[in-house]
C-alpha cells in the first residue's frame, strides 16, 4: 500500500545544498521515459529495467497521479505534488523518501511527468499515512526544463516562465542562446555539454534581467542531469532552477561584512580609516565612494552633539577617503584633505542634521536645487556618469562624525534598498572604527600636549656647550611615552645635561616625567653632585610609588624610570656623569673618534634598590668634543641587537663640520620611515672651553689679612676687564665672602672670577656646611653678611665641592663685555 505524506521543501541556502536528484520522466499513463544514473544508485533498476515500462513497481504515485485528466484537474492545478513515498529497491528494501512530481508541457499541448527524488529518510515510519493535500511548489518555484542532444528546449514547466517570463511557447526547438544574454547562455551550454558526455550532475549559477524588471537582476543556481533511454543513451538535459537571488545577496552581504572586518580600522588613524572605508566599497558595492569627515574629527577633536546647531550652517567636512573604478574620476576636484562646505539646504546637509541615509536611486543631474548651489562638482558628476546615489552618515555614540557617499556609474543597476541596507551596515562597523581612533587621538593628543609643555621649548647650553635636540613620539599603536631631556644652566659657566625615559606609555608616563624633571632641575639648582642627585631622583620616585599605592579606588600603577645626568665646566673641561639603568652616552671627539665611556650601568629609578649607590665618572674632554645623549627608542628595536643601533647611531655623528642641527637630522633619518614602537630622544651637546684671559684665580690663607688681600685682587682684575663700574660691589661680596671662609674654614681659601655671560666669583674653603642666611635682632652685629650679598647679586649660592664648599655670586655685564 503506497502512503503518501506532504514535505515542506527547505529554501535553498546554497547551489550547492542542492541534491544530485533522482530523476524519471513520465508520460501521461505513468510509463518510464528516460531515466537517470542517480536513480539506479537510488533504486538499483537499471535503464534497461525500467524505461518503457510502468513505474509504479518503483516508485508507486499516487493514483489520482496516474490519470491522464490530472493534467487538467485539480492536481495540474496545483503545479505538481510533493510527498513522502515508500519506494522499492531491487532488492527489496523499501526507502522513504522525498518525491516531486512535477507536470512538464510540450510542443503541441503534450505532457509528460517528472518524477525527482530529493532526499531519503526525512520522516520517520510513525508519520507514514498521515493526510496531506498541500503543494508547497508554489511556495519553492523550480523551473524545470529539458534540451535534447542539440540544446533545443523540449519539455519545460510553468514555473521556468515565472522565472525569466520567457512563455513556454516560445522556447520549444530553440536554444538558450537565443533568449539569454551570450556570456550567461554560452557558459550554461558549456555545462550541458559537459553533462551529456559525462553523465553526471553539474550545478552552474548565473545571472540574468527578467524582461518583466530589466532593471532588477537576478541569480539563478540550475542543477543539469542526463537523461537516458533503455540502452543508456543519453537522450537529453534536464535542468531544475531555482532563483537564488536572496541567498545569493546573503552571501555576498556576509563575504563584503566579512571583508569589511579585516580591512577597515587597520590603524587608529581616522583619515586612514576612512579610505579604508572607501576602498572597500569600491568595487564590491559602487562604483565610486566618498568619506568626509567632521573637521573637528580630522583634528582629533570629539564632536558635541548639539554642534553646529546654532548657527544653522552644517559643518566643515574634511575628505578622508575617495575611491573610483575609474582612475579620471579621481582627477576631479575631490582630493583627500580637501574642505567641503555643504550648503544648509542640500541632501549632505539634511543627513548631517537628521543622522538618517538618503537613497537616490535615479539621480537627477539636471534638476534639484544642489544643481545652481555647486555647479562645478554638478558637472563633474555629469561627466562621471554617476546615475545612483546613496549618502550615509557615519555616526557614532549620537554623533554624526561625516558622511559617506557612493555611486554608481558603470554598473547599470541602480541602488536599491537591500544596497542601502549593507551601506549602513559598513560605514556602522567604519563608525566604530573611527570612533575608537577618535577616543585614543584625543587621549594621544592630550599625552602629547602636555609632554610637549613639559618639555623644555628652547634649550641652551650658556657658554659651556652648543645644544641640539630632537624628540619623536612613538606611533599610534603604541601612544605616547615618558622620555624627557633638559639642559640646565648651573653656577660658574657650568651646564647640567639630562636625559631620561619613564616606563610605560599614555598620559599617565607624559605626566609622570613633568614631575621627575621638574625633580632633577630642582636638585640641580641645589648643584649636588652627579651621583647623589640621582639617590635623591630614586628617593622622589619611590615616594611617588608610595602615594599611588595609597590610592584606593584606582588599581596602583608602580613608576619606574631611568636617567643620564652629566655636568660640564668649560673652565676645567671636566664632564662628570652619573646613569641610573640608562644607555650610556656616545662621545666623539673632533677627529671623529666615537667612544663609549665605562660609566657604571646604576639601577633604574624606583625599583627598590637604594642600598646600591650611583656611581659617576669624571672625564678630561677636548675643546669641541660631541656629547650624544640618547633614550633606547632611538638605538632598540626588534630586528637587531642594541649594538647595531649604536652603531648606526655613531656612524651618523662621526661627521667632523658638521652642525649640530644637521647632525640630529642625520640621525632621524637613519630611523624607519614607519612612526617608531617608542618615543626617541636625542640631545646633542659640543663642548666649549673658556679662554685663559676669561678666567682669574688666587689662592689665600686663612688669616684676616686675607680680606683686604682679596678685595685688592678683584679690583684690579676688574679695571684689566674694563668692569670699574662693577668693583664696589664687587669688593663687598668679596669681603663677606671671604671674612666667611676664614672664620668657618680651617684651610687657605680660594678665590676665582670668571668673565663670561656674567660675571661669576667663587669663593671655596674647606668647611663643608652651606651658609644660610639668617634673621638677626636689631641689636646683632653679626648676621647680616648674606642678605648683603643677596642685594648686590643677580643671584648667589653654593655648592658642594670634593675638600669643602664653593659659594658664589653673579653680576650681570654690560652687552659691550659680554661680546669682549
Amino acid at each position: 500500500m503506497t502512503k503518501t505524506l506532504p514535505l515542506p521543501l527547505p529554501d535553498l541556502a546554497s547551489p550547492r545544498d542542492m541534491p544530485e536528484a533522482a530523476m524519471a520522466m513520465l508520460d501521461a499513463h505513468g510509463t518510464v521515459v528516460a531515466w537517470t544514473q542517480a536513480a539506479q544508485h537510488l533504486v538499483g533498476y537499471s535503464a534497461a529495467e525500467v524505461v518503457g515500462r510502468s513505474g509504479a513497481p518503483v516508485m508507486p504515485l499516487p493514483q489520482h497521479a496516474l490519470r491522464s485528466s490530472a493534467f487538467t484537474g485539480e492536481f495540474c492545478a496545483q503545479g505538481g505534488w510533493s510527498g513522502l513515498v515508500a519506494v522499492c529497491h531491487r532488492d527489496g528494501r523499501t526507502l522513504d523518501v522525498a518525491l516531486r512530481i512535477s507536470p512538464l508541457w510540450g510542443q503541441g499541448g503534450q505532457s509528460r511527468w517528472l518524477v525527482s527524488v530529493t532526499d531519503c529518510g526525512t520522516l520517520s515510519a510513525g508519520t507514514m499515512g498521515q493526510p496531506v493535500r498541500e503543494s508547497l511548489l508554489a511556495r519553492t518555484p523550480i523551473g524545470i526544463a529539458v534540451h535534447d542532444l542539440q540544446l533545443r528546449c523540449t519539455w519545460v514547466n510553468d514555473d521556468m516562465e515565472r522565472h525569466d517570463g520567457i512563455p513556454r511557447d516560445q522556447r520549444f526547438g530553440h536554444r538558450l542562446t537565443e533568449f539569454l544574454p551570450a556570456f550567461e547562455a554560452e557558459a550554461l551550454e558549456v555545462v550541458m555539454r559537459q553533462v551529456l558526455e559525462s553523465d553526471t550532475t553539474m550545478i552552474h549559477e548565473y545571472r540574468a534581467w527578467p524582461p518583466m524588471n530589466r532593471r532588477r537582476e537576478r541569480a539563478f543556481s540550475s542543477s543539469f542531469f542526463c537523461l537516458q533511454d533503455a540502452d543508456g543513451t543519453p537522450l537529453g538535459v534536464c535542468s531544475m532552477t531555482m532563483d537564488a537571488t536572496g541567498n545569493r545577496q546573503a552571501r555576498e552581504r556576509l563575504a563584503i561584512l566579512s571583508e569589511a572586518s579585516t580591512r577597515i580600522g587597520s590603524t587608529l588613524d581616522v583619515m586612514q580609516t576612512g579610505q579604508e572605508l572607501a576602498e572597500l566599497a569600491v568595487p564590491l558595492l559602487a562604483d565610486h565612494a566618498l568619506v568626509d569627515l567632521v573637521e573637528s574629527v580630522w583634528l582629533g577633536v570629539e564632536r558635541s552633539p548639539r554642534a553646529d546647531t546654532t548657527n544653522g550652517r552644517p559643518p566643515l567636512l574634511r575628505r578622508a577617503g575617495l575611491a573610483s573604478i575609474d582612475r579620471g574620476v579621481l582627477k576631479f576636484p575631490w582630493a583627500r584633505e580637501e574642505v567641503i562646505r555643504p550648503f544648509p539646504t542640500s541632501l549632505f546637509a539634511t543627513a548631517l542634521r537628521t543622522g538618517r541615509s538618503h537613497l537616490e536611486s535615479v539621480l537627477d543631474t539636471d534638476a534639484g536645487p544642489w544643481v545652481q548651489q555647486d555647479p562645478v562638482r554638478t558637472q563633474k558628476m555629469r561627466e562621471s556618469g554617476i546615475h545612483s546615489l546613496m549618502v550615509v552618515p557615519i555616526r557614532a555614540r549620537r554623533s554624526v562624525l561625516g558622511l559617506a557617499l557612493f555611486g554608481r556609474s558603470e554598473t547599470q543597476k541602480p541602488f536599491q534598498e537591500e544596497d542601502l541596507l549593507l551601506a549602513e551596515e559598513l560605514v556602522n562597523r567604519a563608525a566604530l572604527c573611527l570612533d575608537n581612533a577618535l577616543q585614543y587621538a584625543r587621549e594621544r593628543s592630550a599625552a602629547l600636549t602636555l609632554q610637549r609643555d613639559l618639555l623644555p621649548h628652547h634649550v641652551q647650553g650658556g657658554a659651556a656647550v652648543d645644544v641640539a635636540s630632537r624628540y619623536v613620539p612613538a606611533d599610534m599603536a603604541h601612544g605616547v611615552g615618558g622620555d624627557w631631556f633638559d639642559v640646565i644652566e648651573l653656577s660658574g659657566t657650568r651646564v647640567a645635561l639630562v636625559v631620561g625615559d619613564v616606563v610605560g606609555h599614555g598620559i599617565n608616563a607624559a605626566a609622570t616625567m613633568g614631575r621627575l624633571r621638574t625633580a632633577v632641575r630642582t636638585l640641580a639648582d641645589l648643584d649636588m653632585p652627579a651621583d647623589e642627585l640621582l639617590a635623591r631622583l630614586d628617593d622622589t620616585v619611590r615616594r611617588l610609588n608610595d602615594e599611588d599605592g595609597d590610592v584606593c579606588d584606582e588599581v596602583p600603577t608602580e613608576v619606574g624610570a631611568t636617567c643620564l645626568y652629566a655636568v660640564y665646566d668649560p673652565a676645567s673641561r671636566r664632564c662628570t656623569m652619573a646613569r641610573a639603568g640608562h644607555p650610556p652616552p656616545l662621545i666623539i671627539d673632533p677627529t671623529g673618534r666615537v667612544t663609549i665611556p665605562d660609566l657604571p650601568a646604576g639601577t633604574p629609578l624606583g625599583l627598590g634598590l637604594g642600598l646600591v649607590p650611583f656611581e659617576s665618572v669624571e672625564l678630561e674632554l677636548p675643546e669641541g668634543s660631541l656629547l650624544a645623549f640618547y633614550s633606547d627608542g632611538l638605538v632598540e628595536s626588534r630586528d637587531h641587537d642594541l649594538d647595531v643601533g649604536m652603531n648606526r647611531l655613531g656612524a651618523a655623528l662621526a661627521q667632523p663640520g658638521s652642525s649640530l642641527e644637521e647632525l640630529c637630522s642625520q640621525v632621524i633619518n637613519t630611523l624607519p620611515p614607519q612612526s617608531p614602537p617608542d618615543d626617541v630622544t636625542l640631545l646633542l651637546a659640543r663642548t666649549r672651553a673658556l679662554e685663559p684671559a676669561q678666567v682669574a684665580s688666587w689662592e689665600l690663607p686663612n688669616e684676616p689679612a686675607a680680606v683686604p688681600t682679596a678685595r685688592r685682587l678683584v679690583s684690579l682684575q676688574l679695571r684689566e676687564w674694563g668692569l670699574e663700574h662693577l668693583v664696589t660691589k664687587m669688593e663687598l661680596i668679596v669681603s663677606e665672602l671671604v671674612t666667611n671662609a676664614v672664620h668657618h674654614g680651617d684651610g687657605p681659601s680660594r678665590i676665582r672670577l670668571i668673565r663670561h655671560h656674567f660675571l661669576t666669583c667663587e669663593v671655596s674653603d674647606s668647611h663643608t656646611g652651606h651658609p644660610r642666611p639668617r634673621h638677626p635682632l636689631n641689636l646683632d652685629e653679626n648676621g647680616r653678611g648674606l642678605y648683603l650679598v643677596a642685594q648686590l647679586s643677580r643671584r648667589w649660592g653654593s655648592r658642594s665641592a670634593a675638600d669643602g664648599k664653593v659659594v658664589w655670586a653673579e653680576q650681570d655685564l654690560p652687552a659691550t663685555a659680554v661680546a669682549a
